[in-house]
């Protein structure tokens, strides 16, 4: 560890602009930041580094970031882990919490947003699961439906927001803020 630093960190995403520019925000706020483009490359680093932190894309094209976490749990046990994705759904965040991560993000999630994910108790439990007859309110279903088409587009903003019939700028606001509740 280098004097002065928090420690070593992991940034696994496979949108090298996204990774490098979180890499710089978080040497920038003192820490030893490693980068990896895939679970394998992640891997073969935190079997030589001790890292404190690491920040994990849910999707990517080798090892999904749920299976990436395991791993990376085994092998470091104390090891905090945010996981992010573009494609968030309340059963892949209970489902990431329960395998260990400390919190989970959508993107675009800003290195204050992820510091905050990391100083949220852990020990908390996940949050509820609802009735499977529940019916969410219609924002949250709104919500889900642009995460499904733009699922459905692999990301794709502009092709997404043809699909919905809507203008590419409303969507990318829609997209950024937080999911409802409910």
């Amino acid at each position: 560890m280098a004097p002065g630093s928090l420690g070593s960190m992991l940034v696994c995403d496979d949108d090298k602009p996204f990774r490098t520019a979180l890499g710089a925000a978080f040497t920038r706020r003192g820490w030893d930041v490693h980068l990896a483009a895939s679970g394998p490359e992640a891997l073969a680093a935190a079997s030589h580094t001790t890292f404190v932190r690491a920040v994990i894309d849910l999707r990517m094209p080798e090892m999904s970031g749920l299976e990436l976490l395991r791993s990376l749990l085994v092998l470091q046990p104390a090891l905090q882990v945010v996981v992010l994705t573009g494609y968030g759904s309340i059963p892949t965040a209970i489902d990431a919490v329960r395998r260990g991560a400390t919190n989970y993000l959508t993107k675009p999630a800003e290195p204050e947003e992820i510091d905050a994910a990391f100083a949220d108790d852990p020990s908390e439990e996940p949050p509820p699961v609802e009735a499977p007859g529940a019916v969410p309110s219609l924002e949250r279903a709104q919500w889900e439906h642009l995460q499904r088409v733009l699922a459905d587009t692999q990301g794709n903003i502009s092709e997404a927001a043809r699909r919905l019939g809507m203008h590419r700028r409303s969507l990318q606001r829609k997209l950024q803020k937080l999911p409802p509740k409910r």
